[in-house]
């Protein structure tokens, strides 16, 4: 069976592909399309543009698609910057620009607490199953670390002292909000899969 993943985001589709690891399918991503694909996200939570991101990609493939949306969400900037994460300094998305601006909003904050938030929709011939995850944790300034992308550099999770960027895949990816949203929803993966009723 083919699992295909919506997102055009390299980083991030190579991180879904590690957790996935081990699941009997084959993962195809949009760069196997052959044609664009882009969906507007424009829906008011994370779990409104997994879902919209996941059907738009089965309408087209007729297989089963997962999808994710995800983000940050500051406590002292009122949840922001939320579902405009990705675009949070404008067009075109640029992780680095992302960070300045969210570095300049928290000036003078110790600490400020934080979390990612993550959807994770699964949609197919069975209709659409969603998952949740998230992680709580601090921000710090300035960048620290070159691993992962977006704001991991900032993000300290609980019960450490160093960013997801200083962590490593490895540490990452058995404590963030997207390994949650994926443990999560494996059960439903596998019970496709296998042919079972979702």
């Amino acid at each position: 069976m083919v699992l295909w993943i919506a997102t055009g985001n390299e980083k991030k589709k190579l991180e879904i592909l590690a957790l996935l690891h081990g699941l009997p399918v084959t993962l195809k991503t949009l760069k196997d399309l052959g044609r664009p694909f882009e969906v507007i996200e424009d829906q008011p939570d994370f779990e409104g543009n997994a879902v919209k991101k996941a059907r738009s990609l089965f309408d087209l493939t007729g297989g089963w698609c997962l999808a994710d949306d995800s983000g940050l969400e500051v406590d002292m900037l009122d949840g922001a910057p939320g579902v405009y994460s990705a675009r949070y300094a404008g067009e075109p998305p640029d992780d680095r620009k992302n960070n300045q601006k969210l570095i300049q909003a928290i000036a003078g904050a110790q600490a400020p607490s934080a979390r990612f938030r993550c959807c994770i929709a699964l949609a197919g011939p069975g209709g659409v199953f969603t998952a949740h995850g998230s992680v709580e944790g601090t921000l710090t300034h300035p960048e620290r670390g070159t691993g992962g992308f977006g704001y991991d550099p900032l993000f300290i999770p609980d019960g450490y002292t160093q960013t997801f960027a200083e962590l490593g895949s490895g540490i990452k990816n058995t404590l963030s909000h997207r390994a949650r949203a994926l443990a999560s929803i494996r059960p439903v993966l596998l019970r496709v899969l296998s042919g079972e009723p979702a």
